[in-house]
């Protein structure tokens, strides 16, 4: 009886109190606000209360982190540079530029960490999902202790959306059977339309709206292009939940696969830069240098590093070379004119909202340094160049036609990255040096900035985005996520630098990307260039025999003066410095493999077996990324296909793995099967001497490796049989040893990038697949 009258009282009486201390913002989930009410026999003495959801705090503004992928210090105008972005120089004309913010020196490291806020290799990203080993800081897979912005915004009461480039999830996790958990929807993003990998074709994309394979709207032809896609896509998301709910904050981050290569444009972008880089790379370094001085983008006093030996004097090229070099160039300038643009129809978008004044824009130009991976001429076929293969002057200048088109992969050479990051040494991948992780950075908040033209010279990194983002929102970090204790963020505000042009930012800084490190002390930086970007077949090992080099920031802005003979025990120090920060944050052990470490063995799909030998498939399994799909590369295999179709009626796809730059497709034209195997653009085609029959039937594709075990892209002989005869055969003297790229494996059409422009995707396939075996036959 005592307990029944104490149950009365305690929901008689209402929950006073009890919500002034909701929400409790420090761990996320934050339940519904208690209930306020009255709660008695029945509804005639009750007093009903709704609930709450959490909100956002009063005044949080809308965020917009925009980040572009390699990008150099001095490409853009806005910074100094000879390419031209109007919509970049407009936003900072309203806000802020800063100078010394820095990034990984690479892509998904950078990412992790700017979404994180904590170091790549505190999040499991200490180098790419597609060189990812199996030691926790390089497994890629984003540990639940660091949970992301777009997890906290949204446990607060934000929006968070994702569009555009994902280069966060083990590309083993990337097909749609899942897991989904380190997609972008797993990890508090309501709502993602982009691609998971590092790069995509921008005419082919191999895109996802949340975990949902889609297909572009209209054809190359007809005028598609990713960007314009995403960029649509973003401004209605953003322009549909200001109309439903305009007092509700959003956050977006918006990651276009621009800058990175493929540098796919429109010849009408490209052409308005005809002639623009005639003078070569030398005098461009030259120009921007001047003008960056003039704009105040960097110190009077700054001096220009030297021309390193692995960038050959333009005034010495051939005729070829120098047509070739600058083609190339032309085309990234009209891609990122183009972009540009893009980015501007979102940002004039902005300007339309109700609550404009109260968006934070995080202009980040560059996730690191301009890309020298096309290697020392350029290429127009980039996976080729990472597979360690490069093409002569010779065959880019014969094909030169395709630039910028579908048809090509192109990248500009190394002396044009080199000339991009003006007027820092090295280029991305390298993270011992300013080439690589010095980016440019522009944030506008009307709300809170006011415009200043001189530079913020703050000493930054992208884990320090997250805390600034937390702040602007007066939100404290969560100690723990959907149950989960979190790492502590190892990034700091710099919110005060919106008003205090003299603040500082970090006293200490690790970096180190693919055995490339380097330590930022008070203005002193140690470094240890080691590998090199262009040589993925390079691993030069004995790390001890690195030449570490030693600057003072505070008065050598461009690292121009190696001081490690003068001061050798500030050297030693910051070595010192570094090997406890590497202990600490988990960069050991250093790995310098590149096309070997990408070629090695990743995990197996989750909830598939490990060192399968027989794979079967059927109708519809499609986007099925690289490493989970069988294993056809330097082995031999037989492909069985069992098929219902109307003999000479029948076409489409039966298999297709991979795209334009390499990849296989078994087919049907008119009823004949068809292999084509693509090396990087010299395709193999062996063709059946007769259709199939009507029916049920068996098409097979035998296809037996040459090399011995261990050997990687020898030749292979090829068989096609029809219900057990042999109808075709052919040979090919070699094949693909690492990626076939960017694109996917699938059954029953051919998503994404064409293997073969002999077809238009996606060819569905017109009859009936039962199911597909690929047996590893070795």
């Amino acid at each position: 009886m005592r307990n029944f009258i104490i149950f009365l009282i305690f929901i008689i009486i209402p929950f006073k109190g009890l919500s002034d201390e909701w929400p409790d913002r420090s761990k996320l989930p934050i339940p519904l606000e208690p209930f306020s009410g009255k709660i008695d026999k029945t509804y005639e003495n009750s007093a009903s209360a709704w609930q709450s959801p959490v909100s956002a705090p009063d005044g949080a503004p809308n965020v917009i982190v925009i980040l572009l992928d390699d990008v150099g210090f001095g490409q853009t105008s806005t910074f100094g540079g000879l390419i031209p972005t109007p919509k970049l120089d407009q936003l900072a004309a309203e806000g802020l530029k800063f100078n010394r913010f820095h990034t990984t020196a690479i892509c998904g490291p950078s990412r992790a960490a700017l979404l994180t806020g904590r170091n790549h290799h505190s999040t499991g990203n200490g180098f790419l999902m597609e060189w990812a080993t199996g030691f926790p800081s390089y497994s890629t897979m984003l540990p639940k202790e660091t949970a992301t912005i777009g997890e906290i915004l949204k446990g607060n009461g934000y929006n968070t959306w994702w569009f555009g480039k994902n280069h966060n999830t083990p590309d083993w996790e990337t097909t749609v059977a899942g897991p989904f958990d380190r997609w972008p929807t797993g990890m508090g993003f309501e709502y993602f339309y982009g691609f998971n990998a590092g790069e995509t074709h921008q005419f082919y994309p191999v895109i996802f709206e949340n975990t949902t394979p889609v297909e572009p709207n209209k054809s190359p032809e007809e005028g598609y292009h990713f960007m314009t896609d995403m960029t649509d896509r973003a401004i209605a998301k953003m322009k549909i939940s200001k109309s439903v709910a305009p007092e509700k904050p959003f956050f977006m981050y918006f990651a276009p696969g621009g800058m990175h290569a493929p540098h796919h444009v429109t010849q009408k972008w490209r052409d308005q830069f005809k002639g623009k880089f005639d003078m070569g790379w030398d005098k461009y370094r030259e120009v921007v240098f001047k003008q960056q001085k003039e704009m105040g983008v960097i110190p009077s006093n700054t001096q220009l590093t030297d021309r390193p030996e692995w960038v050959p004097k333009w005034e010495g090229l051939s005729k070829d070379q120098k047509s070739v070099y600058t083609a190339l160039f032309e085309n990234y300038a009209g891609y990122f004119a183009f972009t540009d643009h893009e980015v501007g129809r979102l940002l004039d978008a902005v300007k339309e909202l109700p609550d404009a004044e109260n968006t934070m824009v995080i202009y980040i130009v560059g996730d690191n340094g301009a890309s020298s991976e096309g290697g020392p001429d350029g290429t127009l076929n980039e996976i080729m160049n990472l597979n360690g293969i490069t093409p002569t002057i010779e065959d880019i200048l014969a094909n030169l036609e395709k630039l910028g088109g579908p048809e090509s992969e192109p990248h500009y050479p190394v002396g044009w990255a080199w000339a991009g990051n003006t007027p820092f040494q090295w280029v991305k991948q390298v993270a011992s040096h300013l080439g690589g992780t010095r980016n440019p950075m522009v944030i506008s908040w009307p709300a809170k900035i006011k415009h200043s033209e001189k530079p913020r010279d703050a000493f930054l990194h992208l884990i320090d985005i997250v805390p600034t983002i937390l702040e602007a929102a007066d939100l404290p970090m969560p100690s723990s996520v959907n149950g989960i204790e979190q790492k502590p963020l190892e990034g700091a505000s710099f919110l005060a630098s919106f008003t205090d042009a003299s603040y500082v930012g970090r006293s200490t800084q690790y970096f180190e990307v693919f055995s490339n490190r380097s330590m930022y002390q008070n203005g002193w930086k140690a470094n240890a260039q080691h590998t090199f970007p262009w040589r993925q077949d390079f691993a030069p090992g004995n790390w001890q025999n690195d030449q570490w080099e030693l600057y003072n920031l505070n008065e050598d802005f461009s690292e121009a003066n190696n001081l490690a003979t003068k001061n050798p025990e500030k050297l030693a120090e910051l070595k010192a410095n570094f090997d406890e920060a590497a202990k600490t944050y988990g960069i050991y052990p250093l790995d310098d493999r590149g096309s070997a470490r990408l070629a090695m063995p990743k995990p197996p799909v989750p909830g598939s077996k490990e060192n399968v030998q027989s794979y079967t498939y059927y109708e519809g399994s499609i986007r099925i990324a690289e490493p989970a799909a069988p294993p056809m590369k330097n082995r031999a295999w037989k492909l069985t296909a069992d098929i219902k179709a109307q003999g000479q009626q029948t076409e489409g796809v039966i298999m297709a793995f991979g795209g334009v730059a390499a990849g296989i497709v078994l087919y049907l034209e008119d009823g004949v099967p068809v292999f084509d195997y693509n090396y990087f653009e010299k395709h193999t085609v062996v063709k059946s001497n007769q259709p199939i029959p009507e029916g049920n039937s068996t098409v097979s594709v035998e296809f037996a490796y040459k090399g011995k075990q261990g050997e990687t892209g020898k030749g292979a002989d090829i068989i096609i049989r029809i219900n057990n005869k042999e109808v075709a055969k052919g040979m090919m003297s070699e094949t693909v040893a690492g990626r076939f790229g960017i694109d996917t494996f699938g059954i029953g059409l051919d998503t994404g990038q064409p293997v073969t422009h002999a077809y238009k995707v996606p060819f569905k396939f017109t009859g009936e697949i039962n199911k597909v075996t690929v047996d590893m036959v070795n």
